[in-house]
């Protein structure tokens, strides 16, 4: 026999006893604890979930309690994994990243959410963490970070009758300033959680003898009035950047236009808006303007939108900046057969930036993606907002209530539009040049561009 072969044998024995040995003597990797709901679920439950699922809020499950939560243990293990819930839906990997609210889970509680549903365990019912007090009124959202509005304003009620066509409904109210007083965020909010069934959207124009609150670029005023804050099923409020704000005069007004639709039961309800104010004589440097960039081709009042039977449809426009600003937050806003939206920056020189993508849009959850105080983007003068927005009117569509209707622009809520929230504020190009400077990445040199082969 080749004595080299006997070596090569000898060598691979030796290598087999050896990992047989490692094997059996040493220590085994040592087991995941188990997930329970005590412990591990609940804690989680509490920061991403009961605000909106405990008995008497407008969920319609408690999460609270391990006895409540497990019987809805597949379902919530399906909608984690899909992230549809906790109800954010921007993608996680394109475009601004940062948020000031946001409740999404991390990667890391969705597989702990998951293997508790595979396990199921209770766990030891004293590492349950102090129960949470929640609110069993249409609390606001906004008050467990700034506290309590300083002022609420309500509309007059409207009756919606069981059965109905679709309602606007234009009441005015008085705001009660007796001298000028800045804004440093806004909520709204139908008045009862029943009244969030026929509320399908609300517009808060602000009316007062202000020429400095309409929108220099033209975009979000209409007739005189100024836009302070719109309201949609799911969305939370709006939090301006730090100085940064709106301003309230005294014998302001409140105009509101409100679309109300029925759902087979007689509701009688109000909307109302809550004002968190800067302290007495506390001004901020900048304005703040909320627009609603188009994705549908025409203007604020006229657009044109055509979705076929039985089809998905993408459409796009493009919004010039005038001035120099920064962009607060993202809510793309579509009806049923809304889909997907997306805002794009196309700079000066050509370039192409990503704001925010949403890829799974959902009717009932109109989110409201506040950035980062150090995450807004900048943009120069002369930047072109580009947004597009994807429609799928077929039985695909969970949403969709019937994908062989023609579907175009239009208010109601069978009809669709297309178009981005979003709180702009407008700089100096002085302000931008500095910022550009401090923020954007230094241009290489020739030498450090150039091949080695080319370097002196």
């Amino acid at each position: 026999m080749d004595p080299n072969l006997r070596v090569g044998r000898s060598h691979r024995t030796a290598a087999l006893a050896l990992s047989a040995f490692v094997m059996f003597t040493s220590p085994a990797p040592a087991a995941e604890p188990p997930v329970t709901f005590a412990k591990d679920i609940a804690p989680i439950f509490q920061e991403k979930c009961q605000e909106c699922h405990h008995k008497g809020s407008l969920a319609p499950m408690s999460l609270v309690s391990y006895q409540e939560a497990r019987p809805w243990a597949k379902a919530i293990k399906e909608r984690v994994i899909l992230r549809q819930m906790p109800p954010w839906h921007i993608d996680k990997t394109v475009g601004v990243q940062r948020f000031k609210n946001d409740m999404s889970l991390t990667d890391d509680q969705i597989q702990t959410i998951v293997r508790w549903v595979d396990s199921g365990a209770l766990g030891n019912p004293d590492d349950m963490p102090p129960a949470k007090q929640w609110s069993e009124d249409n609390g606001w959202r906004a008050a467990k970070e700034l506290g309590a509005p300083d002022f609420v304003i309500q509309s007059e009620p409207y009756t919606m009758p069981a059965h109905h066509q679709d309602v606007w409904w234009r009441p005015l109210s008085n705001i009660p300033m007796t001298e000028p007083r800045w804004l440093r965020a806004v909520e709204m909010r139908p008045g009862t959680l029943a009244g969030r069934r026929i509320t399908h959207h609300a517009v808060a124009y602000l009316a007062q003898d202000d020429p400095g609150g309409l929108d220099p670029g033209g975009i979000a005023e209409l007739r005189g009035r100024a836009m302070l804050m719109e309201w949609a099923i799911g969305k939370g409020y709006d939090l301006y950047h730090p100085n940064t704000g709106k301003l309230l005069v005294p014998g302001a007004q409140i105009s509101w236009d409100i679309h109300l639709h029925a759902v087979g039961e007689e509701i009688r309800d109000h909307v109302e808006l809550g004002l968190w104010l800067y302290a007495k004589g506390q001004e901020p440097k900048y304005r703040t303007y909320l627009m609603p960039f188009q994705a549908a081709p025409g203007n604020l009042v006229r657009k044109n939108l055509d979705i076929p039977p039985n089809s998905i449809v993408q459409t796009q426009n493009y919004t010039v900046l005038k001035q120099a600003a920064w962009l607060e937050n993202f809510q793309p806003h579509m009806h049923l057969r809304g889909k997907a939206m997306a805002v794009e920056a196309i700079l000066p020189d050509g370039s192409t930036q990503m704001i925010s993508y949403v890829g799974n849009f959902n009717f009932n959850w109109m989110t409201n993606y506040i950035y980062a105080d150090d995450a807004v983007p900048v943009l120069p003068r002369g930047t072109i907002i580009h947004v597009t927005a994807w429609y799928d009117n077929t039985i695909a569509n969970p949403h969709n209530p019937d994908p062989d209707q023609w579907v175009g622009f239009g208010d109601r809520t069978v009809d669709e539009m297309g178009h981005a929230w979003m709180n702009v504020t407008y700089i100096s190009d002085e302000e931008y040049d500095t910022w550009a400077a401090q923020h954007k990445p230094k241009a290489l040199s020739t030498r450090e561009t150039a091949p080695a082969s080319q370097q002196r």
